[in-house]
């Protein structure tokens, strides 16, 4: 929500692009996030819940270390499409592993809680995003992106730790 809601004032305030192409390319961050989601539905047959989370979230990185870097205003375009494809997999990942995570008796109420995590999220992120970078400045704007992927990366590495450790304490128990 916070890349496509501040992506097109990040674009115009601080990368000097016209209003009219900033509006443009975030529209590709919502197409990236659609066509990723397509991809996604068709690859997850094949890839476990766990590493399309885990390559979302570097695709978030590479994204967001576009627009970081000095390059051409080409490479901000790619950096929204390739942020969008990154964001893709990661909701719909994270609720369809719910199950195995939890256990299938309490995962119906864990969903519940995931998205209300979600939506309240959604609803006081990009105010805070926006606030902070109204007193530091748009330029930072990726770098909180990279902030929130590296915390959601050590989040769900911690819990695929402690859900690995669990199974072979179990394993090793019968």
């Amino acid at each position: 929500m916070t890349a496509g809601l501040w992506g097109s004032t990040y674009l115009v305030l601080y990368k000097d692009i016209s209003v009219v192409t900033a509006a443009k390319w975030v529209s590709f961050f919502y197409i990236g996030v659609t066509v990723g989601r397509f991809i996604a539905g068709l690859i997850s047959v094949r890839v476990s819940n766990i590493n399309m989370i885990r390559g979302g979230q570097f695709l978030i990185i590479v994204g967001a270390t576009l627009m970081v870097i000095p390059l051409t205003d080409q490479f901000q375009l790619m950096g929204f499409i390739i942020l969008g494809l990154g964001c893709a997999p990661i909701y719909p990942s994270m609720l369809h592993e719910t199950p195995h995570r939890f256990g299938k008796e309490i995962s119906q109420g864990i969903m519940g809680i995931q998205m209300a995590t979600a939506y309240i999220g959604s609803t006081f992120v990009p105010p805070l995003v926006g606030y902070a970078t109204n007193r530091v400045g748009f330029g930072i704007f990726p770098i909180v992106i990279l902030g929130f992927v590296v915390l959601m990366m050590l989040s769900t590495e911690n819990i695929n730790r402690i859900l690995r450790r669990r199974k072979d304490t179990a394993l090793a128990g019968s």
